[in-house]
């Protein structure tokens, strides 16, 4: 036969003639150099051979059908191939021998068997079924397996998380004004179910998990399922670079690395739950959803190790350290969790995916836990951050600008915040600034407050807080004049990023109002305290008998006096252009209109040469204050 050489064993009768011309059918389909028509010859000459078994058997006895289909399933035994690879003929026929047996097994069990004949051969159909049970079993894992669909949308571009990890937070970083990415709660993007596997064999894997089910190995088709879609998710854990992280690894990593971890968790959650386990759960009933609820337990099988695992990391981020830094990131965590919270019931929704829902809802409170210590926690840090050395200049604080770009940011966790900052009973959960009291109804009014809400109470407080400190950094500064320099600027900033951000609706038009009015409280205080001894000089004092050595004193001292203001004052910084211009000109037809009415009065009294500044001279130095750069108006630098 040349290419149809094969080995032909021995048999004898009708049946096993079949059998044997069968296996020799199942050994040439094996071949891979065969063409086309022999192929189609072999699969007609199967069909045929099947066809003749069914009639044959339908001729025999029990023993009869027992003999014959115990032949057909060990002559399968011999082969370790795999017969779903061979198409679905083949994989029929081996359906339909195990079905036939099971069958002949109900029938045997119905009868009263009366001699051990009888009973042995009953044993023998259940040895026969066992066997074939356990290679439907493997042939089950093998087409779960060789049939897998990769898994990788596009949108899982994020994986690479490092490159996108924000900017690392710590107190006084002025780079937190540019606001790291954050969760989004959108499910557009999402929701959606792919195939893991690939779809035409899903009738193959139902007709065997019903099979086996019906013949009382459910318990091993499950096992089977759970250990392959198990590793199945390991791998896609894996795909998104989540490793296995135990809590003591986690509490060791340094900030930098747990950030990245935690943004990764926070996109591997929303991608893992709303569209891998909810394609894993399709799959799951598509493929055992004929046999009721009773094996429902498989799919929270084979997820929950992965599920958890994701909440191990949750529980174990919630139990670190309590840093400020850490604030946004476990937001990020709460509300993801939060948000998947209903999918996740929705697919551990039987007896046994209860440890899933209850482990969430525990982690869900660690967090919210963490957020209200790590919320604490930066008020804390905030009262206690004390300095040695003033800011050069009198310019804002870099703990200025930290705290607000701080409290902006969390606008966008405004609902998560005023949930988590109250208690169950809707009392205030965390204490506030002495300054601050929630209950007074007056107080609210006084502040502005557009609602009595846990955030804008807390945000009040943490102003309040800041401006305490900012107190005392003032006093570092020896001269009286650049402390109202200092809290000016700050206090401007302060209001300043209200007005222009999210801030606004919460902090409210009535503290608006109340700081901007005392930033310029200080700009009144500076110009008073550095000025007023200095336009003392020009003062009148006597009439115009006055002597000439007495003026020229008077006009010498007032020199010398800008003089010093110039060379110091020009090291002063302003940062905000309006604020340093409004500064300047209100200074400016302060000290221009006394000096220009003083030197009008007395230029004939005195010659030219004593008169060392124009009026004009005077604006235009005046110009040069507050711009950070210290000058000197004994070597002035001209424009």
């Amino acid at each position: 036969m040349g290419e149809f050489d094969a080995e032909v064993p021995e048999f004898e009768g009708e049946e096993n003639l079949i059998a044997a011309a069968k296996q020799i059918v199942r050994a040439l389909g094996s071949k891979k150099n065969l063409t086309d028509d022999a192929k189609k010859i072999l699969a007609e000459l199967g069909t045929q051979l099947t066809t003749m078994t069914s009639i044959s058997e339908n001729e025999v006895d029990d023993e009869g059908r027992l003999n014959v289909i115990q032949e057909k399933i060990m002559s399968w035994e011999t082969d370790q191939s795999m017969h779903w690879d061979f198409g679905p003929d083949e994989a029929n026929e081996y359906i339909n021998s195990a079905d036939e047996l099971q069958k002949l097994i109900e029938k045997l069990e119905a009868m009263c068997l009366k001699d051990d004949g009888e009973k042995e051969l009953l044993r023998r159909a259940h040895d026969v079924l066992q066997t074939a049970m356990a290679r439907l079993e493997e042939e089950f894992k093998h087409v779960l397996i060789q049939n897998r669909q990769p898994f990788e949308p596009e949108h899982m571009s994020f994986r690479s998380s490092e490159d996108d990890a924000g900017s690392m937070i710590s107190l006084g970083d002025e780079s937190f004004e540019e606001s790291q990415p954050r969760y989004s709660s959108s499910r557009n993007s999402e929701e959606y179910i792919v195939d893991l596997v690939h779809p035409v064999t899903i009738p193959e894997l139902r007709c065997i998990a019903n099979l086996m089910f019906i013949s009382g190995y459910g318990h091993e088709c499950s096992q089977a399922y759970v250990s392959v879609r198990r590793d199945a998710l390991d791998e896609f854990l894996l795909i998104l670079e989540m490793e296995k992280l135990s809590i003591e690894d986690v509490l060791k990593l340094e900030w930098g690395s747990l950030n990245s971890k935690i943004r990764r968790w926070v996109r591997t959650m929303k991608i893992f739950v709303r569209v891998y386990l909810a394609s894993e759960k399709c799959l799951f009933e598509q493929i055992f959803g004929d046999l009721g609820t009773a094996n429902l337990v498989s799919f929270t099988e084979a997820s929950k190790a992965s599920m958890l695992r994701l909440l191990n990391f949750g529980e174990a981020v919630s139990i670190g350290p309590h840093k400020p830094e850490k604030l946004f990131p476990i937001l990020d965590m709460y509300e993801v969790l939060a948000d998947l919270l209903p999918d996740i019931d929705s697919l551990y929704a039987d007896e046994a995916g209860a440890r899933v829902r209850i482990d969430c809802r525990e982690v869900l409170r660690r967090l919210g836990d963490s957020v209200r210590a790590a919320f604490l926690e930066f008020e804390n840090a905030i009262s206690t951050n004390t300095s040695t050395n003033p800011i050069a200049g009198g310019g804002i604080h870099p703990l200025t600008k930290y705290v607000m770009n701080y409290l902006n940011g969390l606008t966008g966790y405004r609902e998560t915040l005023n949930f988590l900052l109250k208690d169950q009973d809707g009392e205030d959960a965390m204490p506030l600034s002495p300054d601050i009291n929630p209950s007074t109804e007056e107080e609210n009014t006084r502040e502005g407050a557009c609602d009595g809400s846990p955030l804008a109470l807390h945000f009040r407080s943490v102003a309040s807080i800041l401006e305490c400190n900012l107190d005392d950094k003032a006093r570092l500064y020896r001269d009286a004049s650049l402390q109202h320099i200092f809290l000016m600027n700050n206090i401007h900033y302060m209001a300043q990023k209200v007005v222009n951000s999210n801030l606004q609706s919460i902090f409210g038009d009535g503290w608006i109002r109340k700081h901007n009015w005392k930033f310029q409280q200080h700009e009144i205080n500076y110009e008073r305290t550095t000025w007023s001894s200095i336009l003392a000089i020009l003062k009148e004092e006597g009439d115009s008998s006055s002597s000439r050595t007495l003026l020229k004193e008077r006009f010498r001292n007032f020199y010398t006096a800008f003089e010093e203001v110039y060379r110091t004052q020009t090291a002063w910084l302003i940062p905000n252009f309006n604020l340093r211009e409004d500064l300047r000109i209100s200074t400016s037809l302060k000290v221009i209109q006394a000096y220009r009415t003083y030197v009008g009065r007395y230029a004939n009294h005195i010659s030219d040469k004593h008169i060392k500044y124009s009026a004009d001279d005077l604006q235009n130095y005046l110009l040069d204050l507050f711009e950070g750069s210290q000058r000197s108006l004994h070597n002035p630098h001209r424009r």
